[in-house]
């Protein structure tokens, strides 16, 4: 891993807060010498999780001037990643590596639409604040379990659509039937689709097939695999 972070592996920041958001979704903020850090939307910070183990994870926030950020977590299962996570508490320090990755925004396109799950919140959090500036109409489309229906409000996101997490983002027939489809101004939108690979893969088929916009993706995990 020397070759990917550095020597450094030592803690770089410290957690200042924690708040579940519910009992799967945890909020924390941190602070470090984060300033030389190129922060952009959608790019994934490196964890480390364990002695041997690391995991990637989005910033939701970020303020360089005071060397703070915010990530929002999925807790679930019994893995690794989640059992670290779940146990973190102020004053708490780790190690955070700089984000780095691809980018899903498109700022000169007027419509902009995001598709995600948990795993998404953060990055959906950090695109707010630009959809509302650059004055782009905007929807958030969420796959969430039950118990998270409710988070995407609480967190403050706006014009959010929340559909159960029964598979039907795996549906390609089900996925033409959306809204989206029957108005013209979202032919050409910028989608950008975060979270399960075989939802974002199905959902990327048929924008590509029914839509002249761009679509970015990025999958953030699969069922039975680690670290993805």
């Amino acid at each position: 891993m020397s070759n990917v972070f550095g020597n450094v592996m030592q803690p770089n920041v410290r957690v200042l807060e924690t708040a579940y958001i519910s009992p799967q979704i945890k909020r924390i903020r941190f602070k470090g010498n984060v300033s030389n850090w190129n922060v952009q939307i959608g790019y994934a910070c490196v964890i480390r999780v364990s002695e041997t183990e690391f995991r990637n994870y989005t910033i939701a926030e970020y303020n360089p001037k005071n060397g703070i950020f915010d990530m929002i977590f999925h807790i679930h299962g019994n893995g690794i990643g989640s059992r670290y996570i779940d146990s973190l508490k102020p004053d708490d320090e780790l190690f955070i590596s700089p984000p780095r990755g691809k980018k899903i925004y498109a700022p000169n396109v007027k419509h902009q639409l995001f598709f995600g799950d948990e795993t998404s919140l953060g990055v959906a959090l950090s695109l707010l604040p630009l959809y509302k500036k650059n004055r782009h109409p905007f929807q958030f489309y969420f796959e969430l379990e039950e118990m998270n229906k409710h988070v995407p409000e609480l967190l403050g996101l706006e014009n959010c659509t929340v559909f159960p997490k029964d598979n039907a983002f795996r549906n390609d027939k089900w996925i033409n039937g959306l809204p989206l489809f029957q108005a013209d101004e979202w032919n050409t939108a910028s989608f950008a689709l975060v979270g399960n690979v075989k939802s974002v893969q199905t959902f990327r088929k048929v924008l590509k097939d029914k839509t002249r916009g761009n679509v970015h993706s990025q999958g953030y995990w699969l069922e039975g695999k680690k670290g993805l």
